[in-house]
């Protein structure tokens, strides 16, 4: 009889992470795209702000529409919105990854997924980019992979099994990240497009060593 409390709060605490981790690789590729937001996500007290208000908005859109008008929908909406500013991620200032993209010097940083770092199996990374180079860094911040962007010839993005597939090659080397859960195509092809972008900011530099050689 003890045992079952315990296996339905593990069962509730996992729902509830990758809950969390939605919403928050949510939050993250709407922020790559959005400076206004990204901003808004480094500031504490406007972020904050931003999450009560959605929690009492929400509150109120769930008590108000069924005490007075038996609103349902409306009421469903005002619970969603309850909810996402619970799981919301709370405010990101200067992190450990800001201080390490600064002192690479790289320009973008977007999830790598896993790659397979051979006996220690597939460990999660991020893609520090620039166009000189790009490093593969596992959650400690160490290089597994480091990829010279201006000599990348291929980027392919496919989809296998049960996962997205991000093959990176340049000279004679050739690396794969792989991508999981819900986002995991879209993660895939922000990457390929920071890597591509880069690629060609790489490749004036290219030209002008090449004219001077």
């Amino acid at each position: 009889m003890s045992t079952t409390p315990r296996a339905i709060t593990t069962d509730a605490d996992t729902v509830f992470a990758r809950a969390k981790n939605a919403v928050g690789s949510a939050v993250f590729l709407a922020a790559q795209h959005s400076p206004r937001l990204l901003a808004l996500h480094r500031n504490e007290r406007a972020w904050s702000l931003l999450r009560f208000l959605m929690g009492c908005t929400g509150a109120a859109l769930v008590v108000l529409p069924l005490s007075l008008w038996s609103g349902y929908l409306t009421a469903l909406f005002g619970l969603a919105m309850f909810v996402v500013s619970i799981l919301l991620p709370p405010a990101e200032l200067e992190s450990a990854t800001d201080r390490k993209a600064k002192e690479l010097g790289a320009q973008t940083v977007v999830s790598g997924g896993e790659i397979d770092a051979g006996n220690a199996g597939l460990l999660s990374v991020q893609l520090f980019v620039s166009p000189a180079q790009t490093w593969a860094l596992d959650k400690n911040l160490e290089p597994l992979v480091t990829i010279a962007t201006g000599e990348i010839i291929d980027l392919t993005v496919k989809p296998v099994a049960d996962h997205w597939s991000l093959i990176v090659r340049w000279g004679e080397h050739t690396v794969e990240f792989v991508y999981r859960g819900i986002f995991a195509e879209r993660f895939a092809r922000l990457a390929e497009e920071s890597l591509r972008q880069a690629n060609l900011a790489a490749a004036p530099a290219k030209k002008h060593r090449a004219a001077n050689a």
